[in-house]
């Protein structure tokens, strides 16, 4: 097949690109800068230069499946950020593909789509939706998932695939953060890292996109996810201790770290900082609530099973990258 992708030079755009390319499909990707460019040649792949603001018809040419990536994940930014990049970004993206005639749209969602601040323990895909949620981030994926959902149609069909707490090698932002912190032993927990989440490998996600090229009902969402439920203390402590990381037992608990982020938000939008700050809403929340995720349609109607255990990906996580 020939896939366009969007989001290329972020973790899940660029192993689904390495991944699909090893398979034998041919791979054009979305690229904002000559770097890029460079970044997506080396991986094997035809850059085309275009944006979510600008992409066209033109850019996706003749490809049979659009797997979308690209998104805003940043914790801080400017008020619109998240529904140009999330919202704007995909609805650009879904009417370059249909004037292209595309037959497959893959999306790449998020359990965000469904949080508005509650524990969820054993959610399947019937679980409203939260386009009104008070996270941004949250909000606008769940927006932007029903845009997908929207524009399945016979000869287009789009397909969503919700994955929660990616993690392994590669990984951009997790990670980063727990050695940044871990450097300056300023890491805390929230309610001693007790959260019980859902997660899933890197790998077993890429094996899903693949698996979504030609299985999946269209106009579903499928929850995408690793066997086993972790608390959020396992998970990260088994990531830093990949890296010989010690994080220590700082800890808050829930309720201040709440009120922390958003005392935090409101300092940095008062005076306007550029930095990040510190604590957010969405951070405190998303290590202090239970995620955990019924992923039974995936396996049903994808065909979808794990391919790497959380063990033994915490195992490769120990590896060098190539």
């Amino acid at each position: 097949m020939h896939i366009f992708i969007t989001g290329v030079s972020g973790f899940v755009g660029g192993a689904a690109a390495r991944a699909l390319l090893a398979g034998g499909h041919t791979v054009a990707a979305m690229s904002r800068s000559a770097r890029s460019d460079e970044v997506i040649r080396e991986l094997g792949a035809q850059p085309v230069r275009c944006d979510l603001e600008s992409v066209s018809a033109a850019d996706i040419g003749s490809a049979d499946v659009v797997v979308h990536c690209a998104a805003f994940v940043d914790v801080w930014g400017p008020r619109d950020a998240w529904y140009k990049g999330n919202v704007l970004g995909t609805q650009a993206v879904l009417r370059a593909a249909e004037k292209a005639g595309v037959s497959r749209f893959i999306h790449m969602g998020t359990e965000a789509g469904i949080v508005h601040g509650q524990h969820i323990n054993g959610a399947d895909e019937t679980y409203p939706l939260a386009p009104d949620s008070p996270y941004p981030y949250c909000a606008t994926k769940a927006q932007a998932e029903q845009a997908v959902l929207a524009a399945n149609r016979p000869g287009f069909s789009t397909i969503v695939l919700r994955p929660r707490f990616i993690w392994g090698p590669g990984d951009q932002t997790l990670l980063p953060a727990i050695e940044k912190m871990s450097a300056r032993g300023d890491w805390t927990w929230i309610n001693h890292g007790q959260a019980k989440t859902s997660t899933i490998y890197i790998d077993n996600l890429v094996h899903a996109i693949d698996l979504a090229l030609t299985q999946g009902k269209p106009g579903q969402a499928y929850f995408i996810l690793d066997d086993e439920v972790s608390t959020v203390m396992e998970i990260v402590t088994g990531m830093a201790t990949s890296k010989n990381l010690v994080l220590g037992d700082r800890n808050i608990p829930a309720w201040l770290a709440d009120f922390l982020g958003a005392s935090c938000e409101g300092v940095w939008r008062l005076f306007r900082l550029k930095s990040d700050p510190p604590l957010t809403r969405h951070a405190a929340m998303v290590m202090s609530r239970d995620c955990v995720l019924n992923g039974d349609k995936a396996r049903l109607e994808l065909g979808y099973t794990p391919l790497v255990s959380v063990k033994d990906g915490l195992e490769k996580m120990k590896a060098p990258r190539a």
